[in-house]
């Protein structure tokens, strides 16, 4: 939880009403943008060298898939979710094939925000065994993630990242 409230932190920032895009569409730019100031390929090394395995593992499970749990709360038919999944996880195999880094970064990132959310919102609890496996994994990876992040920002002092949404006023 502490490091999606890292990440999120470093992405969010205040956007007019009449510019705000979707989260999906607003993390893609992000990391879009963090990419290519990245001229060491850390980025690249984090999803292909070192958690390759990891994230195709991930993207294999529906738990970790937004629209599996819309079916489970009755907002959509088991056809429609297993359409959608096999639609997303079509396109995540073609960025993976393409080693579109910034793809897969952002359909990792969607696969993490469905577990914060199950973890958020009740879906498990302490010393539970459900979802350990994949609370483990991606908190190694966010764990990697955030920092470097973090790093890739400090690095560029003069891009602009914008306004922090809740600075710190007194």
């Amino acid at each position: 939880m502490f490091l999606w409230i890292a990440f999120n932190a470093a992405y969010a920032t205040e956007i007019d009403d009449a510019y705000k895009e979707s989260e999906q569409v607003t993390f893609k730019r992000f990391l879009q943008k963090l990419l290519k100031l990245d001229g060491k390929g850390r980025f690249e090394r984090l999803v292909w060298d070192e958690f390759s395995g990891n994230i195709r593992v991930l993207l294999d499970n529906h738990f970790a898939f937004y629209d599996f749990w819309s079916f489970h709360n009755g907002r959509l038919e088991e056809e429609q979710w297993k359409e959608r999944f096999a639609k997303a996880n079509s396109g995540a195999k073609r960025a993976l094939e393409q080693r579109q880094t910034d793809v897969v970064l952002s359909i990792v990132l969607a696969r993490i925000y469905a577990l914060r959310n199950q973890l958020l919102h009740g879906g498990a609890t302490w010393n539970s065994s459900v979802n350990r496996d994949q609370v483990r994994d991606c908190g190694n990876f966010l764990g990697k993630l955030v920092p470097l992040i973090i790093e890739v920002m400090m690095d560029n002092p003069k891009t602009l990242w914008g306004d922090a949404v809740y600075p710190v006023v007194k």
